[in-house]
């Protein structure tokens, strides 16, 4: 089933206008919900972040936060007991093109579910990334459809043999293509603050819960390129990459090349927190 402007759908019910601008300009937002043996992750945070961005790109729903709310579940439930994503896009809707806001258009949106199987392998083991700049736009903590220089870097690290990009802006690290980056050193975890510069992530948010409650020291300061380079581990953060070990960043090894232990302890509390059998299956 499909969730298209407020209603339960098949697929051949939607239909979208060659005029919807996000189509022509991309003038919308998305969100994706982690879905969890059938049950959406951390969802008030999601829809907190979507509604911020709904406010940012100035796009008013015909609908509630609560209505909302109540849509996404309803949508989780046709997905049954699996593991995977549910896709909410808003665009401001069909409007002649003109770059000014249509004054009558209505808002289109679409969501749907898919299946997305943990990364347990790359979870044990880490993941190979690349270091680019960092040239996408000052508004990252908006999460929008205009993603293209996100796409470009993630092709490059793809060309690369790497799973993802670390991205510089003016020799301080941000972020990475589709998640938050993390190192720690001499025990402490540092990551950069909030912002335009960055997407607050949801995983993120969790991860400096966990660090809280387990007494590991937490930094929102951020890093230099080469504070990365020097990191004792190096980890990123997202709804489907979860806690994710870094071990090589262009060809060098992170540390002594496998996931470090405060990585590994951030892992086995985030498992704990979605399903108890998750670190058994992580750990065996």
């Amino acid at each position: 089933m499909f969730l298209w402007n407020g209603r339960l759908v098949q697929e051949d019910e939607i239909q979208v206008s060659y005029l919807d601008r996000g189509y022509y300009f991309g003038d919308g937002i998305y969100e994706v919900f982690r879905i969890y043996d059938g049950k959406l992750f951390e969802k008030q945070a999601h829809l907190n972040r979507l509604f911020q961005s709904l406010r940012e790109v100035r796009i008013t729903l015909p609908w509630s936060e609560a209505e909302l709310s109540a849509m996404a579940d309803s949508l989780a439930e046709t997905f049954g007991k699996k593991d995977g994503i549910l896709y909410l896009q808003i665009t401001r809707g069909a409007a002649k093109r003109s770059h000014l806001f249509p004054e009558s258009a209505e808002p289109s949106m679409l969501g749907y579910c898919e299946e997305v199987a943990r990364p347990v392998e790359q979870l044990k083991k880490g993941i190979n990334t690349i270091i680019l700049d960092d040239e996408r736009w000052h508004k990252c903590h908006i999460k929008s459809l205009n993603l293209l220089a996100n796409t470009l870097a993630r092709q490059e690290a793809a060309d690369a043999g790497a799973e993802e990009a670390i991205l510089v802006r003016d020799g301080r690290v941000t972020e990475c293509t589709a998640s938050n980056v993390m190192i720690v050193k001499k025990g402490v975890i540092i990551t950069h603050p909030n912002g335009p510069l960055i997407l607050d992530g949801i995983t993120k948010q969790v991860v400096e819960r966990l660090a809280k409650q387990s007494g590991i020291p937490y930094r929102n300061t951020g890093f230099s390129l080469e504070e990365l380079m020097d990191a004792d581990e190096v980890f990123v953060t997202s709804t489907t990459k979860e806690v994710m070990p870094v071990t090589m960043i262009n060809g060098i090894k992170v540390g002594s090349g496998i996931p470090g232990v405060i990585t590994q302890l951030l892992q086995h509390g985030f498992e704990q927190k979605i399903k108890p059998a998750a670190a058994a299956e992580l750990l065996g």
